[in-house]
């Protein structure tokens, strides 16, 4: 083995010209340009370790896919090829066993694998970067992460829909008051409360699937900026990959990340229905609303006050969406000015991806099991709906069957509400005598025709609360659902 002084250390040679440690920093990838070594502030505020260590998997992968097309191509012996996809293999079962932990002295996690690699096979480990660059390399890596990640979303947004269906097949009859402006509207069921959640799911399902179908293609090969001039096979690492395609441009492949402004948007906005989801879970289960009971598991008491049950789950979601809405806006403010091709700009790519997918896949599974267990209080939600001339309109309607114009129905009706309420009445109460002095075309079939559970079969307008309504809703989400 050939030895050199160093800096008062005998060091192999091989580990002079691979590694060179200094202060416990490992030797960048680029040091055979620069005559002095790296702050080591400078150094830490460069690296990117701590972080994007969260790619091996991907990154080992792309290596992978590499070396066998440089192999193919002949731009590396097929043995050595061969080497290397062992080694990466063991690298990446070495990682996933906890064999071998990833160290935090080097740049990046490119780097780590080089080095790994260059530690076992010498020479040839030296080769697997070969008509590549780490801007080529990282942008493979957040496609394949990217892409995964939003597999594993949807699966969850599909769990969480079934948990929703299941809820709305016990509660097709459940009546409950609609809302406009927080005010009591129209009656509705919690069945068909609970449907229109799931729509909005099913439309995040879409995005993300939209999004994942545009990132699907394969930077590798694009190197810094401009390619090589290495005869490589860009189709095949693609085909390798699961990509569509390779891209078309080698400027816009190392630089693009509108999929990850894409994606950031997607989760910004699957985080804004599980708000207005979560404001409505702390709403009902108010002493005010008593709409709903959430489980023990899933609410928290007072330090002080022993009767409290406080819904601080559904709050932190609430809570967590300014986190995930503040990383989208942050990572577009980094894009706004940057100049095609690769900036370490970009660097900034990670933190804000990461911690958003986390962050909507926490919520996700902690929503799940909160809906699933939550009791909905029947009597409560239909007692309510009694409350409010929220069946005012079907008065109106009743009306308007009998030839009265809208507009005139609308003023009978609004006169009868005001009456009722210096009267301290309801709708239900008044005489069909009270009923008389606004319109003579009021008949005793007036009370039937407001019962809140005939005001909602009533509506069987698509798309409309009604029991049959809300049961082929049902029928049909299952069957997109099981499609996705």
């Amino acid at each position: 083995m050939q030895v050199e002084w160093y800096r008062g250390y005998y060091v192999s040679r091989f580990i002079l010209e691979t590694f060179l440690f200094e202060g416990g920093i490992k030797m960048a990838l680029w040091d055979g340009r620069f005559k002095k070594e790296i702050d080591e502030k400078t150094n830490n505020f460069n690296a990117s370790i701590s972080f994007d260590k969260k790619l091996y998997k991907e990154d080992i992968t792309g290596s992978i896919a590499h070396v066998k097309m440089l192999g193919k191509q002949g731009i590396i012996e097929e043995d050595e090829s061969n080497k290397l996809v062992s080694s990466l293999n063991k690298l990446l079962n070495d990682i996933e066993s906890g064999n071998l932990e990833i160290s935090n002295d080097v740049e990046d996690i490119h780097s780590f694998v080089e080095y790994k690699l260059t530690e076992e096979l010498g020479d040839i480990g030296k080769k697997v970067h070969t008509a590549r660059s780490r801007n080529d390399q990282v942008a493979l890596d957040m496609r394949l992460y990217a892409r995964k990640e939003i597999d594993n979303i949807i699966d969850l947004l599909k769990e969480l829909i079934n948990v929703f269906i299941s809820k709305s097949k016990s509660n097709v009859e459940t009546i409950m008051p609609g809302y406009t402006h927080l005010q009591k509207a129209q009656p509705i069921t919690f069945a068909h409360y609970l449907m229109a959640y799931v729509e909005m799911f099913l439309r995040d399902i879409d995005r993300l699937k939209d999004t994942k179908e545009r990132l699907n293609v394969n930077p590798l090969g694009c190197c810094a900026l401009a390619g090589t001039t290495h005869p490589i096979d860009r189709f095949y690492t693609s085909e390798l990959l699961g990509f569509n395609s390779p891209c078309r441009n080698s400027l816009d492949g190392v630089s693009d990340r509108d999929y990850l402004m894409e994606l950031l948007n997607d989760l910004s906005i699957i985080m804004i229905h599980l708000s207005r989801l979560s404001e409505e879970l702390i709403l009902w289960s108010s002493w005010e609303f008593k709409f709903i009971t959430l489980d023990d598991a899933f609410s928290t008491g007072s330090s002080i006050m022993p009767q409290k049950k406080n819904p601080d789950i559904a709050e932190l979601v609430r809570g967590k969406t300014g986190r995930v809405i503040g990383h989208n806006m942050s990572f577009l403010t980094t894009m706004k000015g940057l100049p095609l091709a690769y900036n370490k700009d970009l660097q900034e790519d990670k933190e804000t991806l990461f911690d958003s997918i986390d962050t909507v896949k926490l919520c996700i599974e902690t929503v799940i099991p909160m809906i699933n267990t939550m009791k909905i209080n029947k009597e409560i939600t239909e007692k309510a709906v009694r409350e409010g001339f929220i069946n005012a309109t079907d008065c109106a309607d009743y009306l308007v069957k009998k030839g009265v114009p809208f507009r005139s129905a609308y003023k009978i009706v609004g006169e009868l509400v005001a009456y009722s309420i210096d009267n301290n009445k309801t709708l239900d109460t008044l005489s069909i005598d009270e009923y008389k002095n606004y319109s003579s075309l009021f008949e005793k079939d007036i009370y039937d025709v407001i019962d809140p559970k005939t005001c909602v079969r009533q509506r069987k307008s698509y798309g409309g609360p009604a029991f049959d309504n809300v049961i082929k809703m049902i029928s049909e989400i299952e069957k997109i659902v099981n499609k996705i």
